[in-house]
């Protein structure tokens, strides 16, 4: 089993606290965010940046893990993931996740991609742990 952590801080109250968020790889280390980074657009990170992060990797990894099983190697697999957050019956969900995939794959046909695409989206580990509704536009280029 492998584990990785996350870590984070929190000072004062929600609107006028701060916060500190870090990696156990020290990759993010103490990166500020608040109710200001989060909901009116200020510097520093937020949760569901960090997560949109999370599941776009995940998911190129595993397009690339499905690519290989069909003897295929991407140039490039490009990934955003939007994010959504809305107030859901008196409080705040992550209801919705936006993949956008653009991928240069040698030797790949539309049907092939499209079918490797789809499998990456409903078996990367971040899809699964997510519950949110998850949509995805995918590109071969």
């Amino acid at each position: 089993m492998i584990k990785k952590s996350g870590s984070a801080k929190w000072s004062g109250g929600l609107k006028d606290g701060k916060g500190h968020v870090s990696t156990q790889t020290g990759v993010l280390s103490d990166q500020p965010y608040g109710f200001n980074t989060r909901f009116e657009g200020g510097k520093g990170t937020n949760p569901e940046e960090l997560i949109g992060a999370a599941h776009a990797s995940c998911y190129s990894m595993a397009l690339s893990m499905i690519l290989g099983q069909h003897d295929l190697t991407a140039d490039e697999i490009a990934t955003k993931a939007t994010v959504s957050l809305e107030e859901v019956d008196g409080g705040f969900a992550i209801t919705k996740i936006h993949l956008d995939v653009t991928a240069k794959i040698p030797g790949a046909d539309e049907a092939k991609f499209m079918e490797a695409a789809n499998a990456a989206k409903e078996g990367c580990p971040v899809s699964k742990v997510l519950n949110a509704e998850i949509t995805m536009d995918a590109k071969l280029t």
